[in-house]
């Protein structure tokens, strides 16, 4: 059983009966406490859906839910839901969009390195590769001359996604983003 100081994004966890998958973690030190820190963790209940904002002691101890993870690509948009073929046995798997809305913003057709996440037989999230190659469809136009790590302006990826990329990059470029911060890594 990991303590809460060890669980990550997307972690799947059993509490108060219930299975949750981990959308955002944030951590916090109070003054006067002696050195506890503090995780708050926003949680969705993989059934309903519901929201949950827990906040835990770092030390304490919580319990992982079962969960499987398999390999899968992006097919299509069906109305509200996005469709995931897997890639073992080219079976459908349809997730709705506000349950995974953090993680459409890095997914096109392209997209390598999916992983369905599975909690009890129900499909509850996407889990992303470290980096995804995405096109800039929008952004200031280039300006001749400036270094690599000069300053930086807005771009709007193919997928809708707003990150900030060095002055020398244009529109039609294809680049590499990282999935975890949402920061430009380089060119593609």
């Amino acid at each position: 059983m990991p303590k809460a100081s060890e669980i990550k994004k997307n972690a799947a966890i059993e509490y108060n009966g219930g299975t949750y998958i981990v959308r955002d973690i944030q951590r916090s030190v109070p003054q006067g406490r002696a050195g506890g820190s503090l995780y708050r963790m926003r949680m969705y209940d993989v059934v309903t859906g519901s929201k949950v904002d827990e906040t835990f002691k770092a030390d304490e101890m919580l319990k992982f839910a079962e969960l499987s993870r398999h390999p899968v690509m992006f097919s299509y948009i069906d109305g509200d839901e996005y469709v995931f073929m897997s890639n073992e046995d080219y079976t459908p798997y349809h997730l709705n969009k506000d349950s995974i809305s953090e993680e459409v913003q890095f997914i096109n057709e392209e997209t390598e390195g999916l992983q369905l996440i599975i909690v009890d037989d129900v499909p509850v999230s996407i889990g992303l590769p470290a980096s995804v190659d995405l096109v800039i469809t929008e952004t200031d136009p280039s300006i001749k001359g400036a270094s690599a790590s000069a300053r930086t302006k807005p771009a709007t990826l193919s997928t809708g996604l707003i990150i900030q990329v060095p002055e020398h990059v244009s529109t039609g470029d294809k680049v590499k983003v990282n999935t975890a911060e949402s920061k430009f890594m380089g060119r593609a």
